[in-house]
């Protein structure tokens, strides 16, 4: 297992969130917030980083050259284990859930009624929404393993399975934000860093297979 460093782990904090102010990009691989608030600071000088503010929302987002930087960086950490080739295979494993992954999501949000495709989920038919949940948890099954495969790899790819387990055991409990919200560490937004993850790591576009 190979840790990264931490200028490594606060630029890429920025990549796999979007967009996520200090605190959160610190929590985000257990860094310290003032040196995270620091580099950033740093990165912004270099043109990696730009900070933005919408309404009463501000946070970090990565510019196109942050961009470049974020996958030079993580292409030599990858480069200096010499084990490209089982991340390239965890990600060609990933794609197929991946794909349903987004379809569990989509059924979550539309049940198609006669005449239309896109009607809403209102969620009053309990064997629909039963057979999203048992969808990802063929995902959630399918992924510990993965992870285990890339944390071997990369420390930094540790803890994805347990978010998204944490996330389907909210859902089953009753409270459908934690499949698909954007608020919380839902299935969807775990599932998001991840794939941004794997993609910067490879340096490909989503989809791409390697």
């Amino acid at each position: 297992m190979n840790p990264s460093s931490t200028d490594v782990l606060v630029l890429h904090a920025v990549r796999v969130t979007g967009f996520a102010d200090v605190p959160t990009l610190a929590t985000r691989f257990c860094l310290d917030p003032a040196g995270t608030d620091e580099l950033l600071g740093d990165f912004e000088a270099y043109g990696w980083v730009q900070r933005s503010a919408f309404a009463d929302l501000g946070g970090w987002s990565l510019t196109q050259a942050g961009r470049v930087e974020n996958e030079r960086r993580l292409a030599a950490e990858l480069a200096s284990t010499g084990r490209g080739a089982e991340v390239r295979a965890v990600h060609r494993e990933f794609l197929p859930l991946n794909a349903r992954l987004r379809q569990a999501c989509t059924d979550w949000q539309l049940r198609p009624a006669a005449g239309s495709k896109l009607t809403p989920n209102d969620h009053a038919d309990p064997a629909w929404d039963t057979a999203v949940l048992e969808s990802l948890a063929t995902v959630d099954d399918a992924l510990g393993p993965l992870v285990h495969r890339l944390s071997s790899v990369l420390a930094r790819f540790e803890g994805y399975d347990v978010r998204f387990a944490h996330a389907l055991d909210r859902a089953r409990a009753g409270d459908g934000t934690w499949i698909d919200g954007s608020d919380v560490d839902s299935c969807h937004r775990v599932w998001f860093e991840l794939h941004e993850d794997l993609v910067a790591t490879l340096g490909i576009d989503r989809g791409h297979p390697v």
